[in-house]
């Protein structure tokens, strides 16, 4: 056996530190988005007495955002197989700080709706982007590592867009807040362009009507289509449990008011904990073990919230939270193997399949609700997580080789 010499050591260690520059800059391309995707929701409340509005019409400030991002999402992939990865993820980041630069000079909830529905625009050419970057310059075992980064990277964003939006209000105003998210979402920016490394395996499509094409085919792929279809459900159930879940928890025996409401959302970040051990577990036992493991804690999860404990419910919550983050890495894993070449065109229809989900998680569990309360949505719930549990089982990867 060779013993290292220094030079072995100097490049071991050179590859270690890349490595992990690759990793947070993964996780920020991840966070910059979610920073204002629910920017909005702790504002709600205040927004709809400055605007003298319902709740229903101030919401539209986070679903303008997500109608946006799915109207997108699969043509910011057909342009990013015909430009390139970095350029686009950099450029996206910092064109999304403008438009919230911009919404904090509303002075209409028309204007805020719109300035919102634009920062979605920027948004698919960071998400579906990224995930493209990660299937290709990940390989093999190591994609699920990727997935991680990038999956806790969102859970982060998201809490954290919460939280310091709520923050910048109490203490200087609503327009404050998108004023210190934009200049959190531009310095993220700046940092992915130092730390990501260029694309390495990108295989450039000129034609961006052949990138069309190959979307369509992507379509025709069953592999894939059950990947989407997964993405799909992957959001409506997170969307369904922490919109619907909030009106079940301020009844008896459990009477959350608002601030703790606001503090379920930390729990989340048991998904982020959760993930970096996730994506190595994937790397060797495959992404449809990875799926189906995630289904069942997340449906233990939601079967715990049906016990009269407050302790147990957000356990419960918290176990949710992990299994979603979970199915998400193992989805988007595996589609980083099954893709192809024109990876960033299958993450586009990903993202917009994702938040199509989303966006019918956020009413069409109101209709269970309505008619059943907490326990009839759960039912609805449950019902989509088998679908997800027969796709992963008859089309997600036994191990995550790219083949």
């Amino acid at each position: 056996m060779s013993i290292p010499t220094p030079v072995d050591k100097r490049a071991a260690a050179s590859a270690s530190l890349s490595e992990r520059r690759r990793f947070w800059a993964i996780a920020l391309c991840a966070c910059c988005p979610f920073l204002a995707v629910y920017a909005t929701q702790p504002l709600l409340p205040s927004l709809a007495q400055l605007f003298g509005a319902n709740a229903s019409d101030v919401s539209l400030t986070i679903t303008a955002t997500t109608l946006a991002v799915a109207i997108a999402a699969p043509f910011s992939g057909v342009v990013a197989d015909a430009i390139g990865r970095k350029l686009v993820i950099v450029a996206c980041i910092l064109g999304l700080s403008i438009p919230m630069v911009l919404a904090s000079t509303a002075t209409s909830l028309e204007q805020l709706i719109v300035w919102r529905f634009i920062q979605g625009l920027f948004i698919p050419g960071i998400f579906s982007v990224t995930l493209a970057y990660v299937g290709e310059e990940w390989q093999g075992k190591n994609v699920g590592m990727g997935m991680s980064a990038y999956v806790s990277g969102g859970v982060v964003g998201s809490v954290s867009g919460r939280v310091i939006s709520g923050i910048a209000a109490d203490l200087h105003g609503w327009r404050a807040s998108f004023l210190v998210l934009a200049c959190c979402i531009a310095i993220g920016g700046l940092c992915v362009w130092i730390l990501l490394p260029r694309s390495r395996h990108f295989e450039r499509q000129r034609n961006i009507g052949a990138g069309l094409l190959v979307m369509a085919r992507h379509l025709r792929n069953p592999r894939l289509v059950a990947i989407y279809a997964c993405a799909f459900n992957n959001l409506f159930v997170f969307v369904s449990v922490f919109t619907y879940i909030t009106f079940y928890l301020v009844k008896p025996p459990f009477l959350l008011g608002k601030a703790a409401l606001g503090f379920m959302f930390l729990l989340n970040l048991f998904g982020a904990f959760a993930n970096p051990f996730a994506g190595r577990w994937m790397g060797r036992v495959g992404y449809r073990a990875g799926l189906i493991a995630a289904l069942a804690t997340s449906t233990i999860g939601i079967l715990l919230t049906l016990v009269p404990s407050l302790v147990v419910a957000l356990v419960g919550v918290a176990l949710i939270s992990t299994g979603v983050f979970v199915a998400q890495t193992a989805a988007t894993g595996q589609m980083g193997a099954v893709a192809g070449k024109a990876k960033s065109s299958a993450a586009g229809v990903y993202v917009c399949c994702y938040y199509a989900g989303g966006s019918v998680g956020a009413f069409l569990p109101g209709v269970a609700y309505a008619a059943g309360g907490w326990p009839a949505c759960i039912a609805l719930i449950l019902a989509v997580k088998l679908v997800s549990a027969f796709i992963g089982i008859k089309y997600f990867n036994s191990a995550s080789s790219t083949s």
